[in-house]
């Protein structure tokens, strides 16, 4: 009889990726997908009756708040779901010895350094976001040792809403559009990295730990912007602008490109470029 997998925020959008990447093949596990409604990730109760029941030999953890301009307002919120609910979670998985693979942010940095961000940085959130993010990390660090923490930056696909999803969208009701190009990192194709935590679980990795995970290369959001319409061939004019012309409640990081050196080696893994990844996403949807 297969193990059981589990995906809490199944229906997000890592959640749709995985769930459709898993669908490609025969699997060696049974996958979860659970949405809100099947868990209240925040409710202690919830989380401990789905451990339960299903005895998880994994749990992915695609479920955060990430509404990082209201997270300002409303601390109380963000430090619930992405610390206190993400110490329970690690708390249940060690006791029923599931490995848990959480998704983390490059968030967690000022975005001062202006070279590769590695695991071993130290981490210095400018927002409250990154701060609940950061906090919920080291809640899983203290707690259990059966983890893999991955930070992402700049998630994309086809699917649920995005930046990429935005630009096209927008395309239909506007000929020119300000993007900023003072705050730089790398693109990530959801689906490429839902591909890497498959692997990491159907090849039963033991290389437990902190990991950083995009796409290869770097890009401005104005980069990025220009690519989308490059590669959907839309005729739109995109002019580069500040962060300071878009006034935001939340600071953002203006570097948060990570250095992938360390999941290349332990996983095995190659990863694609990111205007390599993007051209496919666009051309699906």
């Amino acid at each position: 009889m297969k193990r059981n997998i589990i995906v809490i925020g199944g229906n997000g959008q890592l959640g749709q990726c995985l769930n459709e990447v898993v669908s490609e093949n025969e699997r060696s596990f049974n996958y979860l997908f659970l949405s809100k409604t099947d868990l209240n990730f925040i409710d202690a109760e919830s989380v401990k009756e789905i451990f339960k029941r299903f005895n998880p030999l994994y749990c992915i953890n695609c479920a955060a708040y990430t509404a990082v301009d209201l997270a300002e307002d409303e601390p109380n919120s963000a430090f619930e779901s992405n610390e206190f609910a993400v110490k329970r979670l690690a708390e249940n998985c060690l006791a029923g010895n599931t490995t848990l693979i959480h998704l983390s942010t490059d968030f967690v940095f000022d975005g001062n350094s202006g070279v590769p961000l590695t695991e071993v940085m130290h981490a210095i959130p400018v927002n409250v976001y990154g701060l609940s993010k950061l906090k919920g990390e080291q809640e899983i660090q203290r707690i259990m040792d059966q983890y893999y923490i991955i930070r992402t930056s700049w998630l994309y696909s086809e699917k649920a809403g995005n930046f990429v999803k935005t630009m096209l969208k927008l395309s239909q009701s506007r000929d020119q559009l300000n993007v900023i190009y003072d705050q730089v990192g790398t693109p990530t194709y959801a689906m490429d990295l839902a591909r890497v935590i498959i692997h990491i679980i159907e090849n039963e990795i033991k290389a437990y730990g902190l990991y950083h995970y995009s796409n290869e290369g770097v890009a401005s959001w104005y980069d990025f912007a220009k690519a989308v319409f490059e590669f959907a061939e839309i005729d739109m004019e995109v002019l580069p602008v500040t962060s300071s012309s878009f006034i935001t409640k939340a600071k953002r990081p203006h570097y948060s490109v990570m250095d992938k050196t360390k999941i290349k080696a332990k996983m095995g893994i190659e990863i694609p470029y990111w205007r390599d990844s993007l051209n496919f996403c666009i051309q699906n949807i």
